[in-house]
C-alpha cells in the first residue's frame, strides 16, 4: 500500500482502530487496495499536470525572452542607420535635445560638426553603389575610432554624416577634433581591389557662440560646411554670422564678374615647370588672376566656383584660352620658349557642346602648332562621365593637343583605368608632396604613380614642390618634372618673360 495512503488512514481511524482485527479481514483489505489504486492514479495525473504546467511555464519564459528579444531589434532597427550601423537622425536629435538642456543648465558648451565626403557622387557614377556603400561602412568605422564615448556620431542620409561633441571648453576644441577627422578619413580604403582615396569637408556650429537653438545650430553648422566646400574642399570651417549674407554677396560677385571681363580685370599669370633630367624650364601653366579695382588681386578659389554654376566660366575659359595661346605664340616668335604652355578646363567648359569649336578657333587666331598647347582635366572631371570624356580626349588627341590630368590621386580613378584615356602626363597633386616629411603613406604612393605611369608611357610631374628635400626626393625616384615654390611662384607675362631671358639651367 502506497505508504502516504496508510499514514493517513491512521491518522483518520487512530492507530488503535488501525490494528484491530475487524479491520483486518479480506473485505476491509481489498478496499483499502482499491482505494490505493485510485489514489496512486491520481497521483500520476497530478504529477503529469504538474509536468505539464512546468513544460507550459518554461514556453511562457521562452516566448517572453523572444518577444523581448523582438522588442530589442526593433528598437534598434529604430535607432541606427541600417547601413552603417551608426546612430540615425532620431537618436541625434534626441541627444541633441538632452544636450541643450544640460548645456542651458550647467552653462556648458558643445559643437555640431557636419561632415560631407568630397565628390562621393564620382564614386556611385563610375563605380557603382555597391562600392558607395563599402566606402560609407569603412568611413563610419573610422568616425567611431575617433570620438569619445559620450559623443554622438550619426549618420542623416547619403554621404552626411554630423558629430555632437558634449562639453567642449572652447571652440578650438571642435577644431582639432575636425582635424583628427579630416586626417583620418583621408587614409587610402581598399574595397574589392579598388585603391579608394576621399576626402571631407566639415562645418562647425557651437552652442551659445553661434545658436541658441537646435534648428540655427544645424543650419549654421550647414552653411559652414558650404564654405568648406567652395573654399577648395579638404578642410574645416567655423560658422562665422558673416556667413549669413553669402547669397547677396554672391549676386554681387557674379554681376562685379560680367563686369570684369568686359573691362579686361582678369589676367593670366604663368608658373613654370621644370625638367629634372635637364633641369631647364621645359613647360608652364597659365593660371587666371583677377584684378579688381575694389578688391585688389581675388583668388580663383572666390570666384571660379561661382562662375562654373552661372556659366560665366564659358566666356571666361574662352578668354583664358585665347590670351595663353597667343601668348606661348608670342613667345616662340621671340625666340623665347618651345614648350608646352597648359590651361585648367573645367568640367562645365568639358561639357559645353561648343568647346572643341572655341579650342579650334583660338589655335587659328593664335596660329599656335597644338603641339605646344596642353589641357589640363581633373582627374574628377575625367571620371565624372568617362565615356563622353573619352571621346572628347580623342578629338582633342587627333587636333595633335597635349593632354594631362591634374590633381591625380585626389579622385576615384585607379591607372587602369586611364589606359582608356589618350593623356601624355599625370601631375601628382601637391597634398602628397606637401606630406612627403610628415606622412608614412605619401611616399609609397608617389612612387607607385611613378612607376606605374611609366609603365603606361606617361610622364609625371608633381606640383607643389617647395624645399630642396622634395625636390631630391622626386628625381630620385625618376619623377620627369616639377613645379611649384621651390622652382617660382605664378608670375605676370612680363614677369615670365624676364625669367625665360635668362635660360637657366636650375639643377
Amino acid at each position: 500500500m502506497n505508504r502516504l495512503l496508510e499514514r493517513q488512514i491512521k491518522k483518520l481511524l487512530g492507530d488503535e482502530y488501525y490494528k484491530n482485527p475487524a479491520f483486518q479481514t479480506k473485505v476491509f483489505q481489498d478496499f483499502l487496495e482499491s482505494v490505493d489504486q485510485s489514489y496512486s492514479f491520481k497521483e500520476k495525473e497530478v504529477r503529469l499536470l504538474e509536468r505539464t504546467l512546468d513544460l507550459s511555464s518554461q514556453e511562457l519564459n521562452d516566448a517572453n525572452k523572444q518577444l523581448k528579444k523582438q522588442n530589442e531589434e526593433i528598437k534598434k532597427l529604430a535607432s541606427l542607420d541600417s547601413l552603417t550601423g551608426l546612430s540615425n537622425r532620431y537618436v541625434f536629435n534626441n541627444n541633441l535635445n538632452l544636450s541643450l538642456k544640460r548645456a542651458r543648465r550647467y552653462k556648458r558648451k558643445f559643437s555640431i560638426l557636419f561632415i560631407d565626403i568630397d565628390r562621393f557622387k564620382i564614386i556611385n557614377d563610375s563605380l557603382g553603389h555597391r562600392i558607395g556603400d563599402l566606402l560609407l561602412k569603412a568611413i563610419a568605422t573610422r568616425l567611431k575610432r575617433c570620438v569619445r564615448d559620450s559623443d554622438t556620431i550619426a549618420r542623416l542620409g547619403g554621404d552626411e554624416f554630423t558629430l555632437l561633441l558634449e562639453e567642449i571648453r572652447t571652440p578650438a576644441d571642435a577644431g582639432r577634433s575636425a582635424q583628427k577627422l579630416m586626417e583620418e578619413l583621408s587614409r587610402p580604403y581598399k574595397l574589392e581591389g579598388h585603391e579608394l582615396m576621399t576626402t571631407v569637408s566639415i562645418g562647425i556650429s557651437t552652442y551659445p557662440t553661434d545658436a541658441e537653438n537646435i534648428v540655427d545650430l544645424f543650419k549654421n553648422a550647414d552653411t559652414a560646411m558650404y564654405q568648406a566646400k567652395e573654399s577648395g574642399r579638404n578642410n574645416y570651417k567655423f560658422y562665422h554670422y558673416s556667413m549669413g549674407v553669402k547669397a547677396d554677396e554672391y549676386m554681387a560677385l557674379e554681376s562685379r564678374m560680367r563686369k570684369a571681363l568686359e573691362r579686361g580685370e582678369f589676367e593670366l599669370h604663368y608658373q613654370p615647370q621644370l625638367n629634372l633630367e635637364t633641369g631647364l624650364i621645359c613647360g608652364m601653366e597659365a593660371l587666371i588672376r583677377w584684378n579688381s579695382p575694389e578688391f585688389g588681386l581675388i583668388s580663383p578659389m572666390n570666384f571660379i566656383p561661382i562662375a562654373e554654376e552661372t556659366g560665366m566660366i564659358i566666356p571666361i575659359g574662352r578668354w583664358v584660352l585665347q590670351t595663353a595661346a597667343c601668348q606661348a605664340k608670342k613667345w616662340q616668335e621671340q625666340g623665347l620658349y618651345k614648350g608646352h604652355l597648359s590651361v585648367n578646363v573645367s568640367r562645365r567648359q568639358l561639357q559645353d557642346p561648343g568647346f572643341l569649336d572655341i579650342v579650334d578657333e583660338v589655335l587659328k587666331d593664335c596660329q599656335l602648332n597644338p603641339k605646344f598647347f596642353e589641357i589640363e582635366l581633373t582627374e574628377s572631371t575625367v571620371m565624372q562621365r568617362p565615356q563622353f570624356t573619352m571621346k572628347l580626349l580623342k578629338e582633342l588627341k587627333a587636333r595633335g593637343i597635349y593632354l594631362s590630368i591634374d590633381d591625380f590621386g585626389t579622385g576615384y580613378s585607379s591607372l587602369g583605368n586611364l589606359k582608356q584615356f589618350t593623356i601624355d602626363k599625370l601631375k601628382i597633386d601637391r597634398s602628397f608632396v606637401r606630406d612627403l616629411d610628415n606622412d608614412a603613406d605619401a611616399k609609397p604612393i608617389i612612387e607607385a604613380v611613378i612607376a606605374m605611369a611609366h609603365t603606361l608611357k606617361l610622364l609625371v610631374i608633381a606640383e607643389g614642390v617647395e624645399t630642396e628635400e622634395q625636390l631630391a626626393y622626386l628625381k630620385g625616384r625618376n619623377c620627369n618634372q616639377i613645379q611649384g615654390y621651390w622652382l617660382s611662384k605664378p608670375l605676370p607675362a612680363g614677369d615670365m618673360e624676364a625669367l625665360l631671358k635668362l635660360r637657366k639651367k636650375y639643377i
